[in-house]
């Protein structure tokens, strides 16, 4: 007879069959394990790689956008303002854009954190089978 959820009624197995599917069953809790450490590993490392990816943006447009796009806004802006004036325009607003793309990187890099580290998860398992024996 099987439950609503699948699983198999075994009230009337006998204790010898039941310990008999113990090595079965920790091989599966292993591999269970194991596949959901490299599911983990391989989030994470895509995670910290977008992260990354978001500083080297930040990093390119730091660099890149002072000399190329602040000649052309400090040359046409200082038809309305000072040439001082124009140039701190400038400045500000491509430093606002660098620290919002290293914002978006920090956030990114937070997100490895917040996931659940298979190690928690083993150590839950054992809390809980000890728990279980005692």
């Amino acid at each position: 007879m099987t439950t609503p959820r699948g699983f198999r009624d075994r009230s009337d197995d006998s204790l010898l069959t039941l310990v008999g599917e113990i090595p079965e069953l920790v091989r599966n809790l292993v591999m269970a394990e194991v596949d959901s450490a490299k599911k983990w590993a391989s989030r994470t490392a895509k995670t910290a790689g977008i992260g990354a990816g978001w500083f080297v943006g930040a990093l390119f447009i730091l660099f890149w956008s002072i000399p190329a796009l602040g000649t052309f806004a400090i040359a046409g802006l200082a038809s309305w303002w000072p040439v001082w004036l124009s140039a701190l325009a400038v400045f500000g607003v491509m430093l606002v854009i660098a620290i919002i793309l290293a914002l978006l990187g920090l956030a990114r890099f937070r997100k490895i954190g917040k996931d659940d580290n298979p190690a928690q998860s083993v150590a839950r398992d054992v809390k809980e089978v000890r728990d279980e024996l005692v």
